[in-house]
């Protein structure tokens, strides 16, 4: 019988695929049995493994009933559903919709959560351009960060600890009005009284604690868990053993960063240059 090797780094939906193969196997079940306890159809669940056919919500939630999975295969579909963002990111947003407390580390980029509209758009387009992503996985990035937003005017809103790398302000996205009044935003965004917006300047040097994005979420339960990204991964991890060192790391840095008042300050300069 000839199977038909995976290659889950290709997408989400890839990766979904080749953890169902590889957990049924693990747990000694033909593609039959899957089916039979699931409810689907061998083929579909062969079309699911090989990657020709996304998986949906529910056919997620049937095979982590199945093999006893816990919300691994749910937390998966996230990402296949989010195929546009980084793996583990899917994840990370569905828990940042009911978090108390968020905190983030960006470089580069000012933080999505802190974008206007025309500054994501000239990410979103430049990504385009590139050939890095389609019209559609840019329309849905665009959608989700809209959705995403909303959480600073939900009632009542989670507090946001947001620190900014000085190139996320020095770095020019789109044309001067658009740096300018996203500038501009970052420093209205700073008055409200659950945003902590802080920046860390060049002059840390090698003492920044954190060299890569890092978002960490308080949730109800009183856990916190970390989404952290390299060039071409994402990670969203809820191990407090793993969770733990980010943390401490983030501390850190907003004990070296500058003061709100001094952040808002720079910004404000940064924002008179541009103009």
């Amino acid at each position: 019988m000839n199977i038909k090797p995976l290659t889950p780094e290709r997408s989400p939906q890839a990766s979904f695929g080749a953890q169902l193969r590889l957990s049924r196997q693990e747990l000694g079940l033909s593609q039959d049995q899957v089916a039979d306890r699931t409810g689907y159809s061998p083929g579909h669940i062969s079309s699911v493994e090989t990657g020709r056919k996304p998986p949906t919500l529910r056919f997620a939630r049937q095979v982590d009933r199945v093999f006893e999975a816990g919300t691994k295969f749910t937390n998966l579909f996230l990402d296949v559903r989010a195929s546009s963002l980084l793996q583990g990111f899917g994840q990370y947003v569905a828990q940042e919709a009911k978090a108390d407390e968020i905190r983030c580390f960006e470089v580069g980029i000012v933080p999505g959560l802190l974008q206007t509209s025309a500054y994501a758009t000239e990410l979103a387009t430049a990504a385009l351009s590139r050939g890095a992503i389609g019209q559609a996985q840019a329309d849905e990035r665009l959608k989700i960060l809209a959705g995403r937003q909303k959480l600073l005017t939900r009632q009542p809103p989670p507090r946001l600890f947001a620190v900014l790398d000085e190139s996320c302000i020095r770095r020019p996205i789109g044309s001067p009005g658009t740096m300018a009044a996203q500038l501009e935003h970052l420093v209205s965004v700073a008055t409200l009284p659950h945003v902590t917006l802080q920046v860390a300047p060049y002059s840390m040097g090698a003492g920044r604690s954190l060299d890569l994005p890092v978002y960490l979420l308080g949730l109800p339960d009183h856990t916190v868990t970390a989404y952290s990204e390299s060039a071409q991964q994402g990670s969203y991890e809820r191990d407090p053993e793993a969770v733990r060192p980010l943390l401490t790391a983030y501390h850190h840095l907003q004990v070296e960063a500058l003061s709100q008042a001094a952040s808002v300050a720079l910004i404000r300069k940064v924002r008179e240059e541009v103009q």
